[in-house]
């Protein structure tokens, strides 16, 4: 059975779809990236499988634990600590044995040692590091992030992954945009390629193209693409 499976997601702004009809199944454990042009309707998705934003069209099954949701811009308080942040969002989810769920979120997301200091005194990465925490707090079975490293430095990019690469391991399915070709070409089990809307590949990322030259690959795909369906 699939951790998550989208039949038909449609989400329309207007007389601008958005998200057009769009499939896909994750399974438990694989790590799913969805990239494409800014405007193609990534965010969307997201937002719809996070329930944040209701869909127009299609339907959604979700596991028994739901989805834990990682905006790209990080949903952290700075006047509370990491601690008092994880208690805050689990008296929100209802999360049973509360003291219990954030001892084992914050040693899952390494900040154990900083759970009694300020979020607004952590660094970007620690503090989105915090915002993955918030979204592990019920312990759901899948979790979804928007761009999550967008605003991180090498190192704290290499930090974060290899948390997510973890959860991945431990069974959770891990759903992320991005618009960085090397975290689609490392950490994608698949890649979902979006443009227009529409879901144009759903796929394994080397299909695409090699390591050395992905991105590239990646823009000359969306040409191919395009020129198919009669649009540049």
């Amino acid at each position: 059975m699939s951790a998550l499976l989208a039949q038909g997601l449609t989400r329309r702004f207007g007389e601008r779809t958005a998200v057009d009809a769009v499939s896909f199944a994750v399974e438990a454990g694989e790590s799913v990236a969805i990239v494409g042009p800014n405007g193609a309707g990534k965010t969307t998705l997201l937002s719809m499988i996070a329930g944040v934003q209701e869909p127009d069209d299609g339907a959604l099954e979700t596991p028994p634990g739901g989805v834990g949701w990682v905006p790209q811009r990080a949903a952290v308080y700075g006047k509370l600590t990491v601690r008092e942040n994880l208690e805050l969002f689990a008296t929100f989810e209802e999360v049973p044995d509360q003291a219990a769920a954030v001892d084992r979120t914050l040693e899952r997301i390494g900040l154990t040692d900083r759970a009694d200091d300020r979020a607004e005194g952590l660094s970007g990465g620690m503090r989105q590091r915090v915002s993955i925490g918030i979204g592990l707090i019920a312990d759901p079975p899948v979790l979804l992030l928007d761009e999550p490293t967008a605003a991180l430095d090498p190192l704290q990019r290499d930090r974060l992954w290899k948390l997510l690469n973890g959860l991945a391991a431990d069974g959770i399915a891990i759903v992320y945009s991005s618009h960085a070709a090397s975290e689609v070409q490392n950490h994608a089990d698949r890649v979902l390629v979006m443009d227009g809307g529409e879901l144009v590949y759903d796929g394994v990322p080397s299909e695409i193209g090699a390591a050395a030259d992905f991105e590239e690959a990646f823009v000359d795909f969306l040409r191919a693409s395009r020129a198919a369906g009669g649009a540049e």
